[in-house]
C-alpha cells in the first residue's frame, strides 16, 4: 500500500492490491467512523466525488469515505477480478466489517448485487439512478439493509419505473427524486444530494 496526503483537502490518495489488481481509492476522514464507499459510473471515477465536494462532505460530518476507481476506469488499470472480488479485497485491505454502498448508474448495480451476495457486510445502501434493477428484480426483496433511492426527475438513461420498483419492493427503503435532475442527479445539485445523504447516514444505526 503506498499512500499521498493532499493536505489541502484532507484526502489521501491510496493504491490497493488486491491479487493481481491496482486499484485506487481515495479516503477521508476518522477510520475508526462509518465508512462510506463511494462507486462511480460507466463515465465517471473516484476524483469526481472529490471534485463535487462529497468526499469532503462526509469527513466533516464525521463519517470516513472511500471513493474507489473499478478496474478499467480512472486510475486503475483493467484488470482479470470481477467487481465483488474488488469490492471484498477492498474491505478486507481496509479492515472494514460493515460500510455503507454508496453506486451511481453502473455503480448501483454493483453496489445492489454486492449487498444481495453479501448482506451481512452492509450497513446501509444508497442506489443512485441505479442500472441493472431491472435484472435482480426477483431478489430486491430480500434485501434488509437501510436504503435509500436518489433519481433524477429527467433521467433519461435509467427509467423512473425503476427507483419506484425499488421503493416498493425494498422494506422501508427511502426515495428522493431531485427535479430536473440527469441521470447523474448528484453531479447537476450537489447540495440536495449532500442534504439527503448526510440526512440518511446520520439516521442509520450505529
Amino acid at each position: 500500500m503506498s499512500l499521498s496526503v493532499d493536505s489541502m483537502s484532507e484526502i489521501i490518495s491510496t493504491t490497493l492490491f488486491i491479487d493481481s489488481c491496482r486499484i485506487n481509492c481515495l479516503t477521508a476522514g476518522n477510520p475508526e467512523r462509518l465508512t462510506i464507499v463511494l462507486l462511480h459510473g460507466m463515465k465517471f471515477q473516484a476524483a469526481d466525488w472529490q471534485k463535487i465536494g462529497t468526499l469532503q462532505k462526509l469527513a466533516a460530518e464525521g463519517f470516513h469515505a472511500a471513493a474507489v476507481d473499478m478496474p478499467g476506469f480512472g486510475k486503475s488499470p483493467a484488470c482479470a477480478l470481477d467487481h465483488e472480488r474488488v469490492l471484498l479485497g477492498l474491505l478486507a485491505e481496509l479492515n472494514l466489517n460493515r460500510v455503507v454502498l454508496v453506486g451511481p448508474s453502473m455503480g448501483g448495480r454493483i453496489a445492489l448485487e454486492f449487498a444481495l451476495r453479501h448482506p451481512s457486510s452492509i450497513a446501509g445502501l444508497v442506489l443512485v439512478g441505479a442500472v441493472g434493477v431491472d435484472d435482480n428484480r426477483n431478489r430486491l426483496s430480500s434485501i434488509t439493509a437501510p436504503t435509500l433511492i436518489v433519481w433524477g426527475g429527467e433521467d433519461r438513461v435509467a427509467p423512473l419505473a425503476h427507483c419506484d420498483l425499488l421503493h416498493t419492493s425494498i422494506a422501508g427503503a427511502k426515495k428522493f427524486i431531485i427535479a430536473g435532475a440527469s441521470h447523474p442527479c448528484y453531479l447537476d445539485n450537489p447540495e440536495k444530494w449532500h442534504r439527503e445523504l448526510v440526512a440518511f447516514l446520520h439516521e442509520l444505526p450505529e
